[in-house]
């Protein structure tokens, strides 16, 4: 019988066990695991890799854009064309079927070719002990158990229970949002900790800053901290955007009112006139073609896909076309803070001495901006109390900060580099201080000592580190007067708390002169009396384009909310300057408050408070849920993992393209190339202008369709000659969509599209003034060309040319109809707006061009059965064109008329 423990290949909660404990449960030893153990357990428990999301094949997508109500019944008219042999129409049908559904195919196929080779987060090699002995083995073979060693630069290549850990620091932003590396060691923590709390643990795919450690790997692939987010997003529910509700209930109430009229044309051509039903069958073909708006597809997507470009030019890229115009519908956006609404670059805001409290203005590691007092310009050469605090500060540094293809970045601790780089705005050169011998940063200390000889010849203990450590370490301070005087520790503390509380992270500077024969430093040396130098503040500043952006989007009538895994102060202080509240106002809810709120109770306080810190990925979920409960419509934005499923439940996730990871972009449907909420504000204006283009082109569309429907069901319902073929239908739908239609997408941006509040989320797209206008303009053009072609047959025209000069007439009102809709209320009757929208001419013109091939074209003759017409058979349709014209202007002015009377 084995004495031997059975070995657990999972652990619940190894952060808070005892290194040893974990060691012992997974039958891990010092030496390692044997390679034919590894292998066993490789087995067992599967690769070190997340698994792949599925994907949909191309017949799929491309089979995806026929799935949609009012495409089923053209799909029908054409099968019931092909049965009575009329060949033409069926094919001139399904053309249109098809072309709509490439140009959807073709779109987002662009898109996903954009995000194309983004990926790679987790580590490709490991250092592993096997076989009592390091070896670089590949990261999807390890398995839980193994030994790993990591030292800085390393991307930690699974989760992992610390057992050993020097000056271990590690970059978990992608995980917890915190904009400064975490502290690690080997002690183990409450079991309820969050993961930004865990310091005994390294996670999957996240990066050593500086120290090195070793781990047992506790986790791999599927099971580590990843893996468990990655299952979060693939059981998160995506929701169907504004716009693809309001057009899937819009084109279920016109296909059952275009099906209903169809039979009853049906039932009045057979039972009142004795049609032969062949001819009746293809008289509500002709209706259910002429109902249908065939050509709205086509227009929906390049409207879109046009959005999509215009937004790529703006540094947006976008996965999906509908998430254009959900952007533009958007109540509320949710933003991660670190990188996003702020720098992700550490910055010294204060530098704080009994000499003075010192502003240091520029943000981020460029060395550009000044030092004052009170507002005049410091100079470390005028300010004794300044240059101590520099001096200590530039020294006993190890980072550097250099620029690197016009970006200025730093290599070492984002921390040290703020330092360096206030050094530099000082004009402090470090160089000059020879150094020999350091005491480097380690967690347990939180303090760096230098031993260096300064320019003059002196030697001097240079310490900088927590406030705290230093205090305890000083028994005097550099007076008001140059002099030394006892330490106030009172002051100073009074100082870190107000530095504190504005969110910024404080060092502090000490220094003491030592004889020149000293030439090793030991921690002993720093015990003895240190004297206090100052203090320093340091913030990841905010984007102050960002701050521009949340006021225009507060003046759109968008809530902002931020959501972040830092910590509460942080977050209050930045929301602050931020613009997202007063620090009378403004309240902060944390993670653990969200947790222990129900369901209903964080509906009120997802709507009311606009800060929530310390969150988890699964708090950010229920955040984005409550507030999609009361009926906002929510943008996400984010970069790291733990974004990922807020991102992907949001009704448009936004991730970050430069920082942003992998995860993160695969949940989203729209990529910032430029990782800059003030982007999020742009797009959001392209979004309301392509809804605003959308309901243009519908409120254009719609008439020639409802005026040829009414053509067809009156010409049956009254016993007349039809006026229309449904090839001839199809012919005025599809150039007036390709031509006309699509010059409306060109339109401008309307003005004060950013200070009108959001459309509401349950509005339907077609109001009571666009349903007004298309009964109107339809009954005029469809009753203008029924009167005109009776006429035409009572005057022994031939039934080819009256036939031709209906659709022409049909076509020349549209364009005419085209300059009123430019502009849903306001008049058109201004030359000067003649020329805003130069595509809108130019698709004139080419129309134009077009309708002359239908006309004198032989094979256009043959296929759409027109006649050549002459010169005076033009001016009637003109002329109907320019009245269709003067009245829709004159409906224009009653409507704002009375909307000016309320």
């Amino acid at each position: 019988m084995s004495l031997n423990p059975p070995v657990q290949l999972q652990i619940d909660r190894p952060h808070a066990l005892e290194a040893d404990a974990v060691l012992d449960q997974l039958g891990a030893r010092g030496k390692g695991l044997s390679n034919a153990e590894a292998a066993r357990r490789l087995a067992e428990v599967g690769p070190n890799r997340l698994p792949q999301p599925p994907k949909d094949g191309l017949l799929k997508r491309f089979f995806k854009h026929f799935h949609d109500i009012l495409i089923y019944i053209l799909i029908a008219a054409a099968g019931i064309t092909a049965l009575l042999g009329h060949w033409i129409d069926t094919g001139v049908i399904l053309g249109v079927v098809v072309i709509n559904a490439i140009i959807g195919f073709i779109q987002e196929g662009k898109a996903e070719e954009a995000l194309e080779g983004i990926r790679k987060m987790l580590s490709v090699h490991a250092h592993a002990r096997r076989d009592d002995q390091w070896s670089e083995v590949e990261a999807d073979g390890l398995v839980p158990g193994d030994i790993v060693r990591l030292r800085s630069g390393d991307r930690v290549p699974a989760d992992l229970r610390l057992i050993e850990a020097t000056n271990l620091r590690i970059e978990e932003s992608a995980l917890t949002g915190e904009s400064v590396p975490a502290d690690k060691n080997t002690a183990p923590v409450a079991a309820d900790a969050g993961v930004g709390d865990r310091f005994g643990m390294a996670y999957s795919g996240t990066l050593v800053a500086a120290g090195r450690g070793i781990g047992v790997v506790t986790a791999t692939g599927p099971n580590t901290e990843l893996g468990r987010i990655n299952r979060m997003i693939a059981e998160v529910q995506t929701l169907q955007t504004p716009l693809t509700r309001q057009m899937a209930q819009f084109s279920k109430v016109l296909s059952v009112v275009i099906v209903a009229l169809a039979l009853l044309m049906l039932v009045i051509g057979v039972s009142l006139h004795d049609f032969p039903l062949a001819e009746v069958f293809l008289a509500a073909i002709g209706f259910a073609v002429a109902a249908i708006p065939e050509g709205l597809p086509a227009i929906l997507t390049i409207t879109l896909a046009l959005g999509v470009q215009r937004m790529a030019q703006r540094n947006a890229i976008t996965r999906k076309l509908t998430a254009v115009e959900t952007l533009g519908s958007v109540t509320v956006i949710c933003s991660d803070k670190t990188g996003t609404l702020t720098k992700n670059e550490m910055t010294a805001r204060h530098v704080v001495t009994r000499g003075g409290f010192y502003d240091v203005s520029g943000t981020g590691y460029r060395p550009e901006g000044e030092i004052t007092l009170e507002g005049r310009a410091a100079s470390i050469d005028s300010h004794g109390h300044l240059h101590a605090v520099i001096e200590v500060v530039a020294v006993a540094n190890d980072t550097h900060v250099a620029e690197e293809d016009g970006q200025w970045r730093v290599t070492g601790e984002p921390t040290e580099g703020a330092l360096r780089t206030l050094s530099h705005k000082a004009g402090f050169d470090a160089d000059t201080h020879e150094r020999h011998a350091s005491i480097p940063f380690e967690s347990a200390n939180k303090f760096m000592a230098t031993l260096n000889t300064t320019p003059a010849g002196q030697r001097r203990i240079l310490l900088k580190g927590a406030p705290d450590r230093l205090l305890e370490r000083c028994h005097h301070e550099l007076g008001a007067s140059g002099e030394l005087e006892p330490l106030d520790r009172s002051f100073w503390e009074a100082q870190i708390d107000a530095l504190s509380a504005e969110g910024l992270r404080v060092l502090a500077a000490a220094a003491r002169d030592v004889p020149d024969s000293k030439l090793a430093l030991e921690i002993e040396d720093l015990e003895e009396d240190m004297v206090f130098l100052g203090l320093i503040g340091i913030i990841d500043p905010p984007r102050p384009e960002a701050i521009t952006a949340i006021k225009s989007c507060h003046e759109a009538g968008i809530r902002v909310k931020m959501i972040t895994g830092d910590h509460a102060g942080t977050a209050r202080a930045i929301g602050i300057e931020m613009g997202l509240g007063t620090a009378d106002s403004l309240k902060v809810i944390t993670g653990a408050e969200i947790e222990a709120a129900s369901d209903e109770a964080l509906k009120a306080i997802a709507h009311d408070c606009d800060i929530f810190a310390r969150t988890s990925p699964e708090h950010k979920l229920r955040l984005v849920k409550a507030l999609q409960a009361r009926g906002e419509v929510v943008a996400m934005t984010g970069d790291g993992v733990n974004d990922a499923p807020a991102l992907k439940r949001a009704d448009v996730g936004v991730a970050m393209g430069i920082k942003g990871t992998e995860a993160t972009k695969e949940a989203a449907e729209i990529v910032l190339a430029d990782d800059n909420f003030s982007t999020i504000e742009r797009a959001v204006e392209e979004g309301r202008t392509i809804y605003d283009n959308l309901r243009k082109a519908i409120l254009f569309i719609l008439p020639t369709n409802g005026a040829q429907g009414l053509v067809m069901l009156a010409a049956v319902v009254l016993g007349l000659t039809l006026p229309l073929t449904p090839v001839q239908i199809l012919w005025v739908n599809m150039v007036v969509a390709v031509t006309l239609a699509l010059a409306l997408a060109f339109e401008p941006a309307e003005p004060g599209v950013m200070q009108r509040p959001p459309r509401k989320p349950g509005a339907p797209i077609m109001g009571r003034v666009m349903l007004w206008r298309v009964a109107i303009v339809s009954i005029l053009i469809g009753g203008a060309t029924i009167a005109m072609f009776e006429v035409e047959l009572m005057l022994d025209m031939d039934l080819g040319v009256a036939r031709t000069m209906a659709v022409n007439t049909l076509v020349i009102a549209q364009a005419f109809y085209l300059f009123n809709s430019r502009f849903l209320v306001a008049s058109s009757l201004r030359a000067e707006l003649l020329f805003t929208n130069r595509a809108a001419l130019l698709a004139v013109g080419v129309l134009v061009l077009l309708q002359l091939g239908f006309v004198y074209l032989p094979f256009m003759n043959t296929w759409f059965g027109t006649a050549p017409l002459e010169l005076r058979h033009w001016l009637v349709p003109l002329g109907i064109g320019l009245v269709v014209f003067l009245l829709i202007e004159a409906e224009k002015a009653w409507v704002r008329r009375l909307n000016a009377q309320g």
